[in-house]
């Protein structure tokens, strides 16, 4: 019937061919014109959801962009470099390109981790049905993640998977001996960038992290509608069930017996032989724990890890307080971003109960809000920083074959033990876990305390720098190459999908105690515009400011 057509987003042009009837014809151009209305209809919802996350660029924010791209070029180039000098451990005990492709597999797999945690947290609330036929994928990966607390699962097994892969990036790129030249850097900058371990701690938050969790927020559909985030999701089960982290379950129920609140299950009561395999893998669980901070600690005080190579002037004594330091820092920040987003969910006046909670909640919570997303990206340099601090405390440098092998464990298993994997077990149940599921408890009580108030301002201050900013202009141009679109293009914003009578289930803070809660990503709605946006805000607010 059709002999020559073409489309644009707004118009059809058709003829008929010779011999075709009126009535054809017509039907035709209805049929064109109902397609047209569609597609018309798709790409203002698109260009819609773009305006509403349009940035408001001001001098200051592209002196930022500016100044952090290239600062992410410096550090990817000074730490290719330091690897191509063989000064890394992966490096010296394979070869450099080994040690580039696993940091960059690292780095890659990081990104999957970090955004379908923004994803799978934030999809609860929403009927699949909306997303079930456009994106078979994502709601497979929805399906296996809410059946029972597999949620709970995925979050414990992922938060270990992040602890090792950034064990890994620093046994990848962290240099073994300070005094070897890279590039003809002066002495300083090498301290600051490879020692102490800016460029490290740069491109694993801007390329490992924040690019992703940026767009994963405000597009989780898309971003798990793939059989890698599948393959993610499977492995964190995996990490679950072998039981490594399972003294994190002891804690939760001393937690929840303390402070007399219920933790609320999808599952009935374990019995009989699942009773008896849960509680066997706790006391696995204890007993990995323990050896790992016996090993640390006796290694740390006879000077036999990293931190007595690179920071000889530390005592071990003090190496041995400094470990939990910073492993205190890690839980009050991993803490505190359960704790922010559990009263966000309050009224203004049950916030704060003490000066420095009310402190913390004017300054967490002032004009619209954007504090809040400034602290999850200041509190993400800081604990990433900490981490590769804790790698160095927690990495052996003992020599198998001479003799001095920890506990007198056998060559093999001493070698297991220098890369410092037993520092991603102490960290993830010490210093991440426990403090996320005490915070789960006590909100408030996290709220109260000065270090929340001094560790806030800490954070906002290394947002306002601008360190990370380069990762709101990766996350765009990830947007723009892989085609993905904001959740509210396919299933509305959650005004919409109570007017459609699909409304998101009510989500209360009872449901968080004793949980990890997503780390704090369980406070965005799928499809909406609010705080977490960060420098990224409403058509209506640039107008406003304009």
């Amino acid at each position: 019937l059709l002999t020559t057509h073409r489309f644009t987003s707004h118009n059809f042009f058709f003829r008929t061919s010779k011999g075709s009837t009126p009535d054809n014809a017509n039907a035709l151009h209805i049929l064109l014109h109902q397609a047209d209305s569609t597609m018309t209809d798709d790409t203002h919802k698109e260009t819609s959801a773009a305006e509403s996350h349009d940035i408001a660029l001001t001098p200051f924010t592209l002196i930022r962009y500016v100044l952090s791209i290239g600062m992410l070029i410096f550090s990817i180039i000074i730490v290719g470099a330091l690897m191509f000098t063989g000064n890394t451990r992966v490096a010296t005990e394979t070869n450099p390109w080994v040690s580039l492709i696993v940091c960059i597999l690292a780095i890659v797999w990081l990104t999957m981790i970090e955004g379908q945690q923004a994803s799978l947290v934030g999809l609860p609330p929403v009927d699949p049905d909306l997303y079930k036929d456009s994106h078979p994928i994502t709601y497979k990966n929805a399906a296996l993640a809410f059946k029972g607390d597999n949620l709970d699962r995925y979050l414990m097994g992922r938060q270990f998977m992040v602890l090792l892969i950034v064990f890994v990036i620093n046994q990848c790129s962290s240099p073994l001996d300070p005094k070897v030249d890279v590039l003809g850097l002066p002495d300083g900058v090498k301290f600051v960038f490879l020692d102490i371990g800016l460029a490290m701690i740069v491109f694993t938050c801007i390329l490992g992290q924040l690019t992703t969790q940026v767009n994963a927020s405000h597009m989780m559909i898309d971003y798990v509608n793939n059989y890698f985030a599948i393959f993610t999701l499977y492995t964190c089960f995996a990490v679950e069930f072998s039981g490594i982290m399972h003294s994190s379950y002891l804690i939760q129920n001393i937690l929840s017996a303390a402070s007399g609140k219920p933790i609320i299950s999808n599952e009935p009561p374990k019995e009989g032989f699942t009773f008896a395999f849960f509680w066997g893998r706790v006391l696995m669980s204890l007993a990995i724990l323990g050896f790992c901070l016996a090993v640390t600690l006796v290694a740390l005080l006879n000077g036999q890890t990293s931190v007595a190579v690179k920071y000889p002037a530390i005592p071990p004594g003090v190496a041995v307080v400094l470990l939990f330091v910073f492993m205190s820092i890690v839980g009050m920040l991993e803490g505190m971003q359960i704790a922010f987003f559990a009263v966000a969910k309050l009224p203004a006046s049950e916030r704060g109960t003490s000066f420095f909670g009310r402190k913390t909640c004017e300054l967490l919570f002032k004009g619209n809000g954007q504090n809040l997303p400034g602290f999850m990206i200041g509190r993400q340099l800081t604990v990433v920083c900490s981490f590769f601090l804790v790698g160095s405390f927690t990495s052996l440098t003992i020599e198998p074959g001479t003799g001095e092998n920890i506990f007198g464990v056998s060559d093999s298993a001493q070698s297991f033990l220098n890369w410092g994997f037993q520092g991603a077990v102490i960290t993830t149940i010490l210093a991440s876990i426990s403090w996320q599921l005490a915070a789960s408890a006590y909100p408030i009580a996290f709220l109260n305390l000065p270090f929340t108030y001094i560790l806030l301002v800490i954070a906002l201050f290394l947002e306002w720098t601008g360190l990370c900013s380069g990762a709101w202009v990766l996350a765009r141009i990830q947007k723009s190459v892989t085609g993905m679109q904001y959740d509210e293009v396919y299933i509305g914003t959650p005004e919409e999908r109570m007017a459609n009578n699909h409304a998101d289930k009510a989500m209360t803070t009872a449901q968080d105690v004793g949980h990890l809660a997503g780390g704090g990503f369980a406070g965005h709605l799928a499809g909406s515009h609010d705080a977490l946006d960060g420098p990224i805000q409403s058509r209506d607010a640039i107008d406003e400011a304009a």
